[in-house]
C-alpha cells in the first residue's frame, strides 16, 4: 500500500482571442500553437497510457474561454489551414536540407509530428478535441474541473460580489453543457482566494479549489498538517494546498528540469532564422515574423551558440528528470508518513502549456514519470483531489489566507502601474450590468440580445490576461486594445438600452465578434 499520493494537476488555458474581422490575426497563434505543441502530445500520451493498460489518475482544468474556442467552427477551420501550412513549410525544409542529413532528420520529425496532429486533429477527434478530454473522463482516468468563465482574478473584482458570482455560475452552466455533468473542483485563476469566497463556490456544488501554498500554511487555524493534507473551509469546501517543492523542480529556471541543455531550444525559431523572402508564406502576412514551431537548436547553456539539437539525447533527459522527480517524491512522502498520523498528499499544479510549448519535452516527461509511478516504485500513488477527499472525507476546519500564486504571492501582478487604469471601468461596468439585469429581468427580444451582449462583452473585459499582459509588457497594445474594446462595447449598449433606441445591425456584428457562451442569460447578474 503507498504511503503517499501525489496529485498532478494541469491547468489549462488561453484566453478568448477570436477575430473573424481578419483573415490572419497574429493572436489567434496562441491557440494553433498550444492545440499542436501542448493538447495533441498530452492527448497522444493519455491515449499511449491507455492502449498499454496503465492506470492512471492525473487532473486538468479546461477553462471556458479555451473550451469555447476549441470548439468554434471558425478557429478550427483555421487551425487546419495553420497545420497544412506547417506541413507544406517541413516539406520544404526536407527539401531544403537534403544534403545535411542532421537538420534534415530534424525536419522530417517536424513534418511527422505535423501531420500526426492533423490526423489526431481532423480525423480521430472531428475538429474538436474537447471529445478527447470528455472520452478520457468519462473512462475515469481524468478529472476535468472548471474555472471562472473568462478567468477573471477574482480578489479584484469582488467590490461587486454578483460579479464574481456571474463567473462562477457562468462557467459551472457551461461545464455541464460540455460535459454532461457538474464539475467537482474549480480552478481559482491565478490561484487567486479571498477569505468567504468558498460560499460562491458552495451555491453551486463545488467540492475543492487549489490554492498557493501560503494560503495554507498562513491559515487560520494554523492547519496541523501544513500543505501536505487539504483543509476544510468553515462551509465544508475544501482547500488544496500546491506543494512548493513539487512546483520548484518543474517551473523553476535555474533549478527545473526545462533549462537543461539538452531540451530544445525554444527562441531559436526558423520563422527568425531563415531569409526572409523563403520564409515569408509562413510568417504574418504583414511581414512580421513569428514562431513556426520548426526548431533546430537545444539550449546548450548561457550563449548565443548554439548546438544542433538531439532528440535521443533529450528524451534521456526526459526519462531521467521523471525518475529523479519520482525519487525526490517518494523521499518527500517517507519523510512525513514517518512524523503524519494520516496519509500525506503531494498537489503539483502547473500551466499545461508549459508542457510542449515552452518545454517540448514536458509530455514525454508526464509519459515516463506516470508509467515510472506505476511500475518503478509503491511509495506514491497518482489521486484526484475528489479521489482523496473519497477517501479521506475527516481533514481539519480553517479559514485559508487570501493569496495567489503571482509573483510575491498576492495581488501585485493584476495591480500595478501599467494596468491599474482598468478597474474603475471594470468596477463601474459591473455595477451597470447588476442595475440592467435587475431592472429588465424577464425582458427578451432585441433588449434581450442586447443585454446578453453586454454580459459578455463585460466577462470578456475581466480576463485576468489582459493585466498579466500588461505587467509583463508582452503584447500590451493588443492587451490595452481588448480591455478598452470590451468597456466600449459594454458602455454603447447600456447608452442604447437606457435610451431604448438599439443599433441591430451594429449589435449583431458585435454578436458575430464575440460570441462566446450562447446560450448566456444576463440574469445571472441578478
Amino acid at each position: 500500500m503507498a504511503k503517499g499520493y501525489l496529485s498532478l494537476i494541469l491547468h489549462a488555458h488561453l484566453p478568448f482571442v477570436r477575430h473573424p474581422e481578419h483573415d490572419d490575426f497574429l493572436e489567434e497563434d496562441w491557440l494553433y500553437e498550444a492545440i499542436t505543441e501542448t493538447y495533441i502530445p498530452l492527448i497522444k500520451v493519455f491515449e499511449g497510457l491507455i492502449r498499454d493498460n496503465i492506470p492512471y489518475s492525473i487532473t486538468m482544468s479546461l477553462t471556458p474561454t479555451l473550451i469555447s474556442m476549441l470548439q468554434d467552427q471558425l478557429l478550427q477551420s483555421r487551425y487546419i489551414n495553420h497545420i497544412e501550412k506547417l506541413i507544406e513549410l517541413a516539406e520544404k525544409e526536407m527539401i531544403r536540407n537534403h544534403q545535411h542529413p542532421q537538420f534534415l532528420k530534424l525536419a522530417t520529425m517536424y513534418h511527422k509530428r505535423f501531420m500526426e496532429a492533423l490526423t489526431t486533429f481532423a480525423t480521430r477527434y472531428k475538429n474538436n478535441l474537447i471529445s478527447a478530454f470528455k472520452e478520457f473522463q468519462d473512462m475515469g482516468i481524468l478529472e476535468i474541473i472548471t474555472c471562472p468563465a473568462t478567468h477573471a482574478y477574482l480578489p479584484l473584482i469582488r467590490m461587486n460580489p454578483l460579479a464574481v458570482k456571474a463567473q462562477i455560475h457562468i462557467a459551472v452552466e457551461h461545464y455541464q453543457r460540455v460535459f454532461g455533468r457538474k464539475p467537482k473542483g474549480i480552478w481559482l485563476p491565478e490561484c487567486g482566494y479571498y477569505p468567504g469566497l468558498e460560499e460562491m463556490l458552495k451555491e453551486v456544488g463545488i467540492r475543492y479549489f487549489v490554492i498557493d501554498t501560503h494560503g495554507i500554511l498562513n491559515a487560520d487555524p494554523r492547519p496541523r498538517y501544513g500543505n501536505y493534507a487539504p483543509i476544510y473551509c468553515p462551509n465544508g469546501t475544501a482547500a488544496f494546498g500546491r506543494d512548493h517543492e513539487s512546483s520548484k523542480q518543474v517551473w523553476s529556471s535555474i533549478e527545473g528540469y526545462p533549462g537543461d541543455h539538452d531540451y530544445r531550444e525554444f527562441y531559436r525559431d526558423i520563422g527568425y532564422d531563415l531569409d526572409f523572402d523563403y520564409i515569408k508564406p509562413y510568417i504574418h502576412r504583414d511581414g512580421i515574423r513569428i514562431n513556426t514551431g520548426i526548431k533546430y537548436y537545444r539550449i546548450t547553456g548561457k550563449t548565443d551558440h548554439k548546438e544542433l539539437y538531439i532528440p535521443e539525447w533529450a528524451l534521456e533527459k526526459a526519462a531521467t528528470h521523471a525518475g529523479n522527480f519520482m525519487f525526490n517524491r517518494e523521499k518527500q512522502i517517507e519523510y512525513l508518513s514517518y512524523w503524519m498520523d494520516r496519509t500525506p498528499i503531494l498537489v503539483a499544479p502547473y500551466d499545461a502549456e508549459l508542457f510542449g510549448h515552452w518545454w517540448f519535452e514536458g509530455p514525454d516527461w508526464i509519459n515516463f514519470l506516470i508509467r515510472k509511478i506505476v511500475y518503478d516504485q509503491d511509495t506514491i500513488e497518482l489521486i484526484t483531489p475528489s479521489d482523496f477527499l473519497e477517501r479521506h472525507p475527516v481533514n481539519q476546519v480553517c479559514i485559508p489566507s487570501a493569496a495567489s500564486w503571482g509573483y510575491k504571492g498576492y495581488n501585485e501582478v493584476w495591480l500595478n502601474g501599467s494596468n491599474d487604469w482598468i478597474y474603475p471601468h471594470l468596477h463601474k461596468a459591473a455595477d451597470q450590468m447588476v442595475e440592467l439585469a435587475r431592472t429588465y429581468r424577464g425582458v427578451d427580444g432585441v433588449v434581450g440580445r442586447a443585454l446578453n451582449q453586454a454580459a459578455r462583452e463585460l466577462l470578456l473585459a475581466q480576463s485576468s490576461d489582459w493585466a498579466f499582459i500588461m505587467k509583463t509588457s508582452t503584447m500590451v497594445e493588443y492587451a490595452v486594445k481588448r480591455t478598452n474594446d470590451h468597456i466600449s462595447r459594454f458602455n454603447k449598449i447600456y447608452a442604447d438600452i437606457k435610451r431604448g433606441c438599439i443599433d441591430r445591425h451594429w449589435l449583431k456584428e458585435v454578436e458575430h465578434m464575440d460570441n462566446i457562451f450562447p446560450q448566456i442569460n444576463f440574469e445571472v447578474f441578478c
